[in-house]
């Protein structure tokens, strides 16, 4: 049986102790047994909601609980960790909002997003990229600050004339 299997198999939906709770648990026990060392990336919520078949919300529940435990910790636009914050992360990355930005700007450049189109709305980018709210409005706000984009109150982003863009 995969850990998959194992771990949907656990999870006891009609029970008196929450789903979150439950798969809190679960992470929980990764973490103390070493599977998810200090430092590593816990699974996003997006993993978590394809993983669990929970709600956004719950996956947030879920990370929530590990950082009152004192088991997680979350660095805005790269992820929640194991640990406390004081372990060192392992690699670094480049944040998930720097990534889904540049992936925008190369369809801008190319051309598969026009000029006087709009960009991916940010539920479109949280669909598509498979991040929360906070990060999709950070790659936008990060493609308007680069100058890629400008933003229309209530009519959506589009992308700037190519002599404002980046050099």
């Amino acid at each position: 049986m995969s850990r998959l299997t194992y771990d949907l198999f656990m999870l006891d939906r009609e029970g008196p102790l929450p789903v979150y709770q439950q798969i809190a648990a679960i992470l929980k026990g990764r973490i103390t047994s070493g599977e998810l060392p200090a430092g590593s990336p816990l699974p996003s919520e997006a993993a978590l909601v394809a993983e669990y078949g929970v709600a956004r919300t719950t996956a947030r529940r879920v990370v929530r609980e590990l950082r009152e435990q004192g088991l997680a910790y979350t660095v805005q636009g790269e992820g929640s960790f194991v640990g406390d914050g004081s372990e060192p992360r392992g690699q670094l990355k480049v944040p998930k909002y720097h990534q889904i930005a540049a992936a925008i700007a190369e369809r801008i450049r190319s051309g598969v997003i026009p000029i006087n189109r709009p960009i991916p709305s940010e539920q479109g980018l949280m669909d598509e990229f498979g991040v929360s709210k906070v990060t999709a409005r950070l790659a936008a706000g990060l493609l308007r600050e680069q100058g890629w984009v400008f933003t229309v109150p209530h009519r959506g982003t589009y992308p700037n004339d190519p002599e404002k863009w980046p050099k």
